[in-house]
C-alpha cells in the first residue's frame, strides 16, 4: 500500500488511535479512525485484535488472526473500556433503537454509554445523562464504572438537568456567564454546563438499580480535563482536580472520593506543583501520578513521576525517577503493584521505562526507535502491549516479551495495514553555536543523490515542548517526500528529550537559541551533496508557526515560508489565548515585565520580510487565536509583501476535516511547487 501520490488515497488510510487489553489477556480492543460513508469526516469503530503468539493462533496455517470490526455506526465509538467480565463498554452519540426518546428531547444527540456483552451480540445503551457523556473508567476487581457528564449548576439529578437544558433551548439562549478560572479550551467553550463524575454498577445484562450516584455536586471547574480512576473494588475514585489560583492560574491536584458517600479527600496537592494522571495500582494501595511544577520566569518547571499511599498514611509522594533527566508522558501499573511502566521523549525516539518501587531502579524497556504510548501490561505480567510508531510507521500494535525487552517488539495484525514510504529515512546531527550538540531526522525522497539532489524544506515542531519523535498524520513528511522534497525535522532548544538544560536554553527566549539551532540543523544539511541548498523552504505550525514568522523576519535565506497557527504578536497573544497564566509564568505581564515580549516578538521585525509566506489558520482555534494570523497578513500586504492566508472558519488550532486536509495539502504543495520548484502557481480546485 503507498497511499502518499494521492491525497485521497493519504486521507482514507485507517489509523489506530487507542488500544485496550481484555481482563483475561486474550484480545485487545483497539479505536480504529476511518473515513465515514461520505467521505466528509472521520469516525472511530472499535476492532478486536488478538493478543497471542503466532502459535498459538486459531487460524490453521499457524498465522496471526485478521482483526475484526466489533461496531459499526454513523456516529462512531470512543472512549472503550473493559469490565471484569470481559464486556466492553463504549461512548458514542449512535441512535438507540430500544429507545422511545424523542429527536428533540435533550440527550437525544448526546454521546451516551454503551455495552459490548463479552458473549457477543448487539451493543445496548445503559447510561444516557442528558448533558451526554465524556469519558468512562471501570473497576478492576467489580462491575462498577464511572462516567464524566456535564451537567448544569445546582441540578439535583438527571431530571433537573434536563428541564435547565429545555429551558435554555426554548428560551434561545446560549450565553455562558464566567466568574472565575478559564473562559476556553483548545477549540471549544467552557460551559455553561460542568463536569461531574457519576458512579454506577452493571451486573449481567442490566445496570445497577436506581440513578446512578453524583459523586462530585457541583465541581465548577475542578474535573476540565482531567482523569480519573477507580479503585479495583469499585469503592473510590480517584481522580485530578482543579483549583484557582491567583492571577488566573490554577493548579491541578488528585483527590479520592469515596463512591458510597460522595465524600472527598485531597491526597496530593502542593504550591506550585501539579499533580495529574493519577493511576490507582492493582493491589489498590498505591496511586502513582505526574508531578509537574509550575514554570517561572527565571525557569522552567521540571516533570517528574511519584507514588502515593490510598489511604494517605504515608508522609507525601516518594519520587520514582531521581536521577533520571526525561519528562514521564504515560503510566501503567506492573500486574504485581511492584513498579510502573512509563514512556518519556528520548534523543528522538520515545522509549518505554519501568521504575522498580522496591529497588528505585529505572529500566529502559525498549531498545528500538520506537515512540510508545498506550500501555496494556499483560494479566501474567510476562508480557506489555502498546502501540509502536516511529517517524517512518505509523501507530502499530505490539506486543514486547518482557523476558527479553531489548528484542524487536512483535507487531500485531493491524487494521491500517503495511504501508510503503516513498522514501528513507536518516538522522542527522549539527553542532550549535554554543557548542551543544543538535540532533535531527531527516526524510529523503527516492532518487536523492548527488547526481540529482533534492530541494529541502525545514520543518520546525509545534509544542514548543515536544519532538519530532512519532508518526503524525496531521503533519506529515511522507507526502513531502513523495514529490520530491527531503525533510528535515529538528528538534531545538525547548525540545524534549534531551534533558530540563536544553529546555532551559531557549526558555523565554523563544527568537534566541531555538532559531540558531534550526539554522545550524539546516546549514548541517544543506551541506550534503544530495540537497539543493539553492531550493529550500521553511514551514511550521503552532510554535513551528511562531519560527515561521520569526525566521521570516530575520533572514532571506528561504524561498517561501509556510506558517500554520503561527504566534505573531506576543502581546496580544497573552490577552487572548486561552491560557494566559501560561504566558504570565514564563514571559511576564507585558504591561509590568515588557522585555522578553519585545525581544521575541515576530510582529517587530515586520518591515525586515521579504520572502513569500503563506499564512494558514482556524478560526476555532483558542490556543493560538485567529488574531495572529489576520494581523499577520495585514502587515504583511500593507506593506507590500507576497502573501497568501489560507483561511478554515470552521477548524481549529488543527485542520481535522478530510476535505480540509486535502485542501491544506494542495494549497501548501501548490505553494512551494511555485516558489521552490519555480512552476506556475495553480490554485486549488475547491478553493
Amino acid at each position: 500500500m503507498r497511499p502518499f501520490d494521492e491525497l485521497g488515497d493519504y486521507v482514507a488510510i485507517p489509523a489506530v488511535t487507542a488500544l485496550r487489553l481484555a481482563p483475561d489477556g486474550s484480545w485487545l480492543a483497539a479505536a480504529v479512525q476511518t473515513l465515514g460513508p461520505d467521505r466528509t469526516k472521520f469516525a472511530t469503530s472499535i476492532w478486536r485484535i488478538e493478543a497471542g503468539r503466532p502459535a498459538d493462533s486459531s487460524q490453521a496455517d499457524g498465522s496471526q488472526a485478521a482483526p475484526v470490526r466489533l461496531t459499526r455506526s454513523a456516529a462512531g465509538e470512543s472512549g472503550h473500556q473493559f469490565l471484569p467480565d470481559g464486556s466492553l463498554l463504549f461512548i458514542s452519540a449512535r441512535p438507540d433503537p430500544a429507545s422511545d426518546q424523542q429527536g428533540d428531547e435533550p440527550a437525544a444527540d448526546k454521546p451516551a454509554l454503551w455495552l459490548l456483552p463479552a458473549s457477543g451480540g448487539e451493543a445496548s445503551r445503559i447510561a444516557a445523562p442528558p448533558g451526554g457523556v465524556a469519558r468512562v473508567a471501570t473497576a478492576r476487581n467489580a462491575q462498577a464504572y464511572v462516567v464524566a457528564a456535564p451537567v448544569f449548576p445546582a441540578a439535583a439529578g438527571a431530571r433537573q438537568d434536563a428541564e435547565r437544558r429545555t429551558a435554555r433551548k426554548d428560551a434561545g439562549v446560549t450565553a455562558i456567564l464566567h466568574e472565575a478560572g478559564l473562559v476556553r479550551f483548545w477549540d471549544h467553550d467552557l460551559g455553561p454546563d460542568c463536569l461531574r463524575l457519576l458512579a454506577a454498577w452493571h451486573t449481567g445484562t442490566a445496570p445497577g438499580p436506581g440513578e446512578p450516584r453524583d459523586l462530585t455536586p457541583d465541581p465548577g471547574r475542578a474535573l476540565d480535563e482531567h482523569s480519573f480512576e477507580l479503585t479495583p473494588d469499585g469503592s473510590a475514585a480517584v481522580t485530578g482536580w482543579s483549583v484557582p489560583e491567583a492571577g488566573g492560574a490554577v493548579r491541578s491536584e488528585v483527590t479520592v472520593i469515596d463512591v458510597a458517600t460522595a465524600e472527598r479527600r485531597t491526597l496530593l496537592a502542593a504550591a506550585g506543583v501539579d499533580f495529574e494522571s493519577p493511576r490507582v495500582s492493582p493491589d489498590g494501595l498505591l496511586v502513582a501520578a505526574i508531578r509537574s511544577e509550575h514554570n517561572t520566569y527565571d525557569r522552567p518547571g521540571d516533570v517528574s513521576l511519584v507514588v502515593a499511599a490510598l489511604d494517605g498514611s504515608d508522609a507525601g509522594p516518594r519520587e520514582l525517577l531521581a536521577g533520571l533527566d526525561r519528562r514521564p508522558l504515560e503510566t501503567a501499573w506492573a500486574p504485581d503493584s511492584g513498579s510502573v511502566y512509563f514512556t518519556a521523549d528520548d534523543q528522538g525516539r520515545r522509549p518505554i521505562f519501568r521504575a522498580d518501587l522496591h529497588s528505585g531502579e529505572i529500566t529502559r524497556v525498549t531498545a528500538d526507535d520506537g515512540a510508545y504510548d498506550n500501555l496494556c501490561p499483560a494479566p501474567d505480567g510476562h508480557a506489555l502491549f502498546a502501540l509502536r510508531a516511529a517517524v517512518n510507521e505509523p501507530p502499530t500494535p505490539v506486543r514486547i516479551d518482557l523476558a527479553d525487552p531489548q528484542q524487536d517488539p512483535v507487531r500485531l495484525p493491524s487494521p491500517t495495514g503495511a504501508i510503503e514510504l516513498p522514501g528513507r529515512l536518516e538522522e542527522v546531527a549539527a553542532t550549535a553555536a554554543d557548542g551543544v550538540p543538535v540532533r535531527a531526522w531527516l526524510v529523503l525522497p527516492e532518487g536523492a543523490s548527488a547526481q540529482s539532489p533534492a530541494p529541502l524544506l525545514l520543518w520546525v515542531h509545534g509544542g514548543p515542548v515536544a519532538s519530532w519523535n512519532s508518526w503524525s498524520w496531521r503533519w506529515n513528511p511522507w507526502l513531502l517526500a513523495a514529490r520530491g522534497y527531503a525533510v528535515l525535522l529538528p528538534d531545538p532548544a525547548l525540545s524534549t528529550g534531551y534533558g530540563q538544560d536544553f529546555i532551559a536554553r531557549g526558555y523565554g527566549r523563544w527568537g534566541d537559541k531555538p532559531f540558531t539551532d534550526v539554522l545550524a540543523s539546516t546549514d548541517a544539511v544543506m551541506a550534503r551533496p544530495d540537497i539543493d541548498a539553492g531550493r529550500t523552504a521553511m514551514m511550521g505550525g503552532s510554535f513551528g508557526g511562531y519560527m515561521a514568522n520569526w525566521i521570516a523576519g530575520h533572514t532571506d535565506r528561504f524561498t517561501a515560508i509556510v506558517s500554520h497557527a503561527g504566534l505573531w504578536a506576543l502581546d496580544q497573544m497573552f490577552g487572548t489565548t486561552d491560557s494566559p497564566a501560561f504566558w504570565r509564568h514564563e514571559f511576564g505581564d507585558p504591561a509590568a515585565q515588557p522585555g522578553r515580549y519585545l525581544a521575541n516578538s515576530p510582529h517587530l521585525h515586520a518591515e525586515r520580510i521579504v520572502t513569500p509566506m503563506l499564512i494558514i489558520h482556524g478560526d476555532k482555534d483558542y490556543r493560538v487565536p485567529i488574531g495572529e494570523a489576520l494581523r499577520l497578513y495585514s502587515d504583511l500586504v500593507g506593506r507590500g509583501a507576497s502573501a497568501k492566508f489560507l483561511y478554515f472558519p470552521d477548524e481549529n488550532h488543527w485542520i481535522l476535516k478530510p476535505g480540509d486536509v486535502r485542501v491544506w495539502y494542495e494549497t501548501v504543495l501548490a505553494f512551494m511547487a511555485q516558489h521552490v520548484l519555480g512552476e506556475q502557481w495553480r490554485r486549488p480546485e475547491l478553493l
